[in-house]
């Protein structure tokens, strides 16, 4: 895959999350064609456009934990994006058996939800 599609690849993925729902950038990676690519996921989300409007906010590390650094502006705008989108956030974690999304087949294929 080469770069521009390894991007939409992701983009397409982080889009899909349905609001109230959030991902790890693992298993983002992994619904794009790239396993072990958490890291590309972040680096993803840097490079979008503004105009594509991504919630790149329901993107989150690895046990629920939001990944930017505690205090930072970035860490309280996400909290705040995701509480807003009906999603839990205590010190800085999501409960992920309570809110991560877990598309099915055809969800992935045809964007039903």
């Amino acid at each position: 895959m080469d770069s521009h599609a390894v991007l939409q690849s992701i983009w397409r993925v982080v889009a899909a999350i349905p609001a109230g729902r959030v991902s790890t950038y693992g298993e983002v990676a992994k619904l794009a064609g790239l396993p072990r690519g958490a890291r590309q996921v972040g680096h993803a989300l840097g490079k979008a456009p503004a105009s594509l409007h991504l919630p790149w906010f329901r993107v989150i590390a690895t046990g629920g934990r939001i990944a930017l650094p505690k205090g930072t502006r970035g860490y309280r705008t996400q909290i705040s994006k995701l509480r807003a989108d009906g999603v839990a956030v205590e010190n800085g974690r999501v409960r992920l058996t309570a809110f991560q999304w877990t598309p099915d087949l055809d969800e992935m294929i045809w964007g039903l939800r």
